[in-house]
């Protein structure tokens, strides 16, 4: 019996060997323990599966986490995190309130709202919904709440414009919402979790708090804006399409009781995701109430059935496995090795503003990778003052330049948003591994040159 094999699965067949000699042969092998080897082996072949599509995206994550257990390179506690995560109640929650806004009809009617001024074109389409996803950073400094209320209005968009399932218009619509109001956001002050980990450990550690206009004027024009543009770019290239101009009246009539009902479940949950710094109720559990009330007869709008057949727990799963990759990583200490060894190997000398500026967004970079985005000021901002000295560099200027390696995402596994998008918008991993991938790309070749130039007009370096 011949066994034929897709080009992926020899991608990965011819990969894993490579890059596991490679290490294998590399000088890194003498500071790594067995165990660190060993996790640093599965952690890599994990990642040419998800990023290769050679197996089902649930299968790869329950190689990872089987393979993880039976050479016991964590405990079952750092392996199946992931399971336990607040992100996979989060990705729970967002499908039951993406099921009730779509069969109550409010989406449909937000849709109706907003459509005929957006499909004129397939450009304008796209610049819409990622501008929209901008605008929410501005007003809802939670990344996981814009995705869990963005994404399940923008299917019915797609749908609205005359995109079937799986289509390259749907994909373009909700990879725009997914990552419109994820990526461009990371410039805007308190709109993303690692933002305000670098925040909240700059003022501990070293006194100094960054003003939000601050903020802003620097990174928003290169890292938001231009981001965005980039984005847009990209996506109207990979994924091409035409809508169909959508004459539906912008209103429905009235609103019904469940579509009233389902508005005050969400402006309450809204609210208490927005005030999280007064009452510290995780927004899991919050969002996790919000689904239990949705699912409860008589008060929800979301049937037994329509759950049983709506709600993927293989998408579970994904996230499960790409969670358990970063814990790994953690626990291991492979990122604290790696940031160390990433420090030593980056050419810093006072003077050399260019090089150090690209030296240090590039190493953050390289960070995020190995420690994934919150990692990237939880390794760096102590070091800051040292760096400082190493550059030149004024210690606040040092601080600024993680942003761009916490925004810059290379892999899925980095973001959480981003891993909770997918299964949301019902769209394989593999687009946005490879939206992740380009947009990288990108960033580092056009965008970092443009952020120094800007740095320099604003005297910041």
């Amino acid at each position: 019996m011949r066994l034929h094999l897709a080009p992926s699965q020899i991608t990965a067949l011819v990969l894993i060997p490579l890059l596991s000699v490679s290490l294998l042969l590399s000088p890194a092998v003498e500071i790594l323990t067995e165990v660190q080897l060993r996790a640093a082996l599965l952690i890599m072949g994990g990642m040419v599966l998800f990023a290769t599509g050679a197996l089902p995206e649930f299968v790869s994550a329950l190689v990872v986490l089987v393979l993880a257990m039976l050479i016991a390179v964590a405990p079952a506690a750092v392996v199946f995190s992931g399971l336990t995560s607040t992100a996979c109640w989060l990705i729970f929650s967002g499908m039951v309130l993406g099921i009730a806004i779509t069969e109550t009809g409010l989406a449909q009617r937000i849709s109706n709202r907003f459509v005929p001024r957006l499909s004129r074109s397939y450009l304008s389409l796209i610049s819409g919904i990622v501008f929209m996803g901008v605008l929410l950073g501005l007003v809802m400094p939670s990344s996981v709440g814009r995705v869990m209320l963005f994404v399940p209005l923008a299917l019915l968009i797609a749908q609205s414009c005359g995109f079937e399932k799986g289509n390259n218009g749907q994909t373009g619509v909700l990879l725009a919402a997914a990552f419109g109001c994820h990526l461009p956001t990371f410039a805007i002050l308190p709109a993303n979790i690692p933002n305000m980990i670098m925040i909240g450990s700059a003022e501990t550690i070293h006194g100094w708090t960054p003003q939000f206009a601050e903020y802003l004027l620097l990174h928003f024009p290169v890292l938001g804006f231009l981001k965005a543009l980039l984005l847009i770019g990209i996506i109207v290239r990979l994924y091409p399409d035409t809508p169909k101009r959508n004459n539906q009246p912008a209103g429905n009539g009235h609103f019904s009781r469940c579509e009233i009902r389902l508005m005050v479940i969400m402006l309450t949950t809204l609210a208490f995701w927005m005030t999280d710094s007064l009452h510290h109720i995780s927004a899991a559990w919050i969002g996790l109430a919000a689904a239990t009330l949705l699912l409860l007869p008589g008060i929800g709008m979301v049937s037994a059935k329509s759950f049983n057949e709506k709600v993927n727990i293989s998408s579970i799963l994904v996230v499960a496995g790409l969670l358990g990759i970063a814990g790994l990583i953690n626990h291991s200490g492979i990122s604290q090795i790696a940031g160390e060894k990433v420090l030593n190997w980056l050419p810093l000398s006072p003077g050399s503003d260019l090089i150090n500026f690209v030296s240090l967004s590039i190493g953050a970079t390289a960070i995020g990778v190995m420690a994934t985005l919150a990692g990237v000021p939880a390794t760096l901002t102590p070091l800051a003052e040292q760096i400082s000295t190493m550059t030149g560099f004024s210690l606040e200027a040092v601080l600024m330049t993680q942003v761009f390696g916490f925004s810059t995402v290379v892999f899925t596994y980095q973001s959480i948003p981003i891993m909770m998008a997918m299964p949301l918008a019902g769209l394989p991993m593999k687009h946005a591994a490879r939206l992740c991938l380009i947009l990288a790309a990108l960033t580092l070749l056009i965008l970092l040159p443009l952020d120094y130039l800007w740095w320099q007009l604003l005297g910041w370096i």
